[in-house]
């Protein structure tokens, strides 16, 4: 036998073995992660069934109007801890369908979806209106098309550093980028590595609840969630897009929340935002942070209780 031969043998030896030893860590992973789930903390809040599936919303206090908290893609409920804990009155936030303590949901999951799940949810869970919609990132999305939709049941809305629903290429260019890795972010969490690793694999900005139940917040479900609404991002940008004429919100109380340092398009996205309101105004925040909530949780509050 050739030398060319024997180390094409030795080499597909060597792969065999590597691959063996990944398979056996994954399952020894998958293994661990099934056990270790049974220690997971218990659901903060309640589980309501809405329709097919149930959605886990977690409300606070007493009062009118009620406070809905919309997250942003891939967060939860948890993300919300500062506001939530800091707002006097009725306050509920939520997970959509697959996140952290929510079952999954139908597909596709665009924001036209999630805004009828959420007015589902809050029926069927007694949460009487209208609401002050406040909602973050893509979570604006979400709150803006409820409002089209149940105007009546809208007492305000507040919008923090929300999706521009007319950044149609950057949307289509993000979707498999970030299909990408929430993919990997998902085989990470099934197999226990997020569990194992900890504080190095959680966001930056997650709060202290959401690290404290990080196996759940951006387990396995959160990020198929997640990977689910970025693929239907451009569906979802253009409903929200059709939705926009001059006057559409008419004298609803609107506070649109930007971070300090934005680019021209962006401000300008945020002024005709607030313009589609006679009672909209433009928030700048003293940080450069996308998660203005989380840097500045005073400022968010106010702009609440001054549409409230």
């Amino acid at each position: 036998m050739s030398k060319r031969a024997v180390a094409a043998r030795v080499l597909r030896r060597v792969v065999a073995w590597c691959a063996a030893v990944v398979v056996l860590a994954a399952l020894a992973g998958f293994c661990y992660e099934s056990v270790a789930r049974q220690g997971d903390p218990p659901v903060p809040g309640r589980l309501v069934a809405v329709g097919g599936h149930r959605l886990h919303v977690h409300c606070t206090g007493a009062g009118a109007p009620t406070v809905v908290l919309e997250a942003g893609l891939a967060e939860s409920s948890a993300s919300w801890e500062m506001i939530q804990r800091g707002l006097p009155g009725r306050v509920c936030a939520y997970d959509r369908a697959g996140y952290a303590w929510s079952e999954d949901g139908p597909a596709p999951r665009t924001a036209d979806r999630a805004a009828a799940e959420l007015r589902a949810l809050l029926a069927a869970a007694g949460e009487a209106g209208p609401y002050v919609l406040v909602g973050h990132s893509y979570g604006g999305t979400i709150v803006r098309l409820f409002a089209h939709h149940w105007p009546a049941l809208t007492a305000g809305l507040v919008l923090i550093d929300v999706t521009d629903e007319n950044a149609t290429e950057a949307l289509q260019v993000s979707r498999p980028l970030l299909a990408a890795q929430f993919t990997v972010n998902q085989v990470l969490a099934r197999v226990g590595v997020l569990r194992l690793f900890g504080d190095t694999l959680v966001p930056a900005e997650a709060t202290a609840a959401a690290r404290a139940s990080a196996p759940v917040v951006y387990g396995a479900g959160s990020m198929g969630a997640a990977r689910a609404e970025a693929w239907a991002a451009a569906d979802s940008a253009a409903q929200v897009r059709a939705t926009v004429r001059p006057g559409a919100w008419g004298e609803l109380p609107v506070v649109v929340v930007i971070p300090s340092g934005q680019p021209a398009t962006a401000v300008d996205q945020a002024g005709r935002l607030a313009a589609l309101s006679s009672r909209g105004r433009v928030v700048v925040a003293g940080t450069t942070d996308h998660y203005v909530q989380h840097a500045q949780p005073d400022l968010v509050i106010d702009a609440i209780g001054s549409v409230r």
